[in-house]
Order: structure tokens, then sequence, then C-alpha cells
């Protein structure tokens, strides 16, 4: 059951296009305990399917930017196969560290973002 569970949180973030992985990984880590290079490989198994959803949905109601996307695409592409061969290159310790931190940094960055704009806002 906590798999089917972590599956639909992580779908649900995913098609809102905040990255179903910042739930997938940490939940696979500590609720099923395996290490967190298989999580991360089963991250990426399970984005590919998730994505072409949110994506065709995105596509349907008009809110891709298709030359932005495009250069996004190529550049990520190169970015994917550097930090896949160091993934594999680095520690299971040091990986899920560094993990860690990239989530802690991208969360203190959203809290003090959210709470910038919301005073624009009059919120």
């Amino acid at each position: 059951m906590i798999l089917i569970i972590i599956g639909l949180a992580s779908g649900i973030i995913s098609g809102m296009g905040m990255g179903g992985g910042t739930i997938l990984i940490p939940a696979l880590i500590f609720f099923t305990g395996i290490p967190q290079h298989l999580a991360q490989s089963i991250n990426l198994s399970v984005f590919f399917p998730t994505s072409i959803v949110a994506l065709w949905i995105h596509i349907k109601n008009k809110h891709v930017r298709y030359k932005l996307a495009f250069k996004i695409i190529a550049t990520g592409v190169a970015g994917a196969l550097i930090g896949s061969k160091l993934a594999v290159s680095i520690s299971t310790h040091i990986l899920r560290r560094l993990f860690g931190i990239f989530i802690l940094a991208m969360g203190i960055y959203e809290l003090f973002r959210k709470a910038k704009n919301m005073g624009k806002d009059g919120f």
C-alpha cells in the first residue's frame, strides 16, 4: 500500500510540473529502505511515462513554448549525460547528502521566493 501512496503523490507532484522525484526519491529511501542509486534509477523510469502524460495535457492547454523548450531540452540532455556519469561514480553516502542539500536549498529558495511574491500580490 505504501508504494501506491508514494506513486500517487509523486504522480500528482509530477503533473503539476514540480518534479515527482522530490517526493519519490526520499520516500523510497525512507519507507522502503532501498539505496540512493536505486531510488534515483526508479525515479528516472517513473519520470518518463508521467512526464509524457503531463506534457500531453500542457500541450493540449497550449502552455508550451516550443522554441524555449527545445533549447532547454538540448542543454538538459547534455546535463543529464554529465550528471548520470557523476552519479554512478559517487558513493551512495555522498550522493544522498548532495541530494539532501539540493532539496533543502530548493526548499529555502521557494520559501523566500513565495514570501517575496506574496508581498507584491498583497497576500
